[in-house]
């Protein structure tokens, strides 16, 4: 795959709540179902890991279960909801395993990780975990009950400021304790 190809699925995917929001001012939301399926089938293709792939998957089959139930508005504003669900899944499985998510991306850059590395890297993502609980949380409150200018701005804005300042003070705290 091109780094074109990604670049552009990820603004697609980013742009997702502007996309729906804009798009449930002027079409039926019925409409709006074969781009969440197109923006899913070019994530497929431009996922190379499997843990990416099952967030597709798993999102595909929600939305569609939420939509056969809850209507198809709701199911396109859920999405984001079960992507939180999704790697919520993925990263605490992963404390399960040998290694977490997070440590095998530490691994990539520092392949002989310490004992108190892989300490850290398991307390790491414990914390994504109880942020994609409360992420996914607040995007279903949004999704629920709130009118879709606010649905728009915390799916598509305030969401992605918690995550950069989470990756933010997590590269922080762990130039602390390497230093220590």
């Amino acid at each position: 795959m091109s780094i074109a190809f990604k670049a552009g699925v990820l603004l697609l995917t980013l742009g997702y709540p502007f996309i729906v929001y804009w798009g449930l001012q002027r079409f039926n939301a019925a409409l709006l179902l074969p781009l969440l399926a197109m923006v899913l089938a070019l994530r497929w293709l431009a996922g190379e890991q499997r843990s990416e792939r099952k967030v597709i998957v798993a999102s595909a089959i929600g939305v569609t279960l939420i939509a056969i139930i809850g209507g198809i508005q709701q199911g396109l504003k859920f999405y984001p909801v079960l992507v939180n669900f999704s790697m919520l899944v993925i990263f605490a499985s992963s404390l399960y395993a040998r290694q977490t998510v997070v440590e095998k991306m530490a691994r990539l850059k520092e392949p002989d990780l310490s004992p108190q590395g892989v300490a850290y890297t398991r307390n790491v993502t414990r914390v994504w975990c109880a942020f994609f609980v409360f992420n996914g949380a607040v995007s279903a409150v949004t999704a629920v009950w709130a009118s879709e200018q606010i649905w728009m701005l915390y799916n598509g804005f305030i969401a992605y400021i918690l995550i950069g300042l989470l990756m933010i003070v997590e590269w922080m705290v762990r130039q602390r304790v390497k230093r220590n």
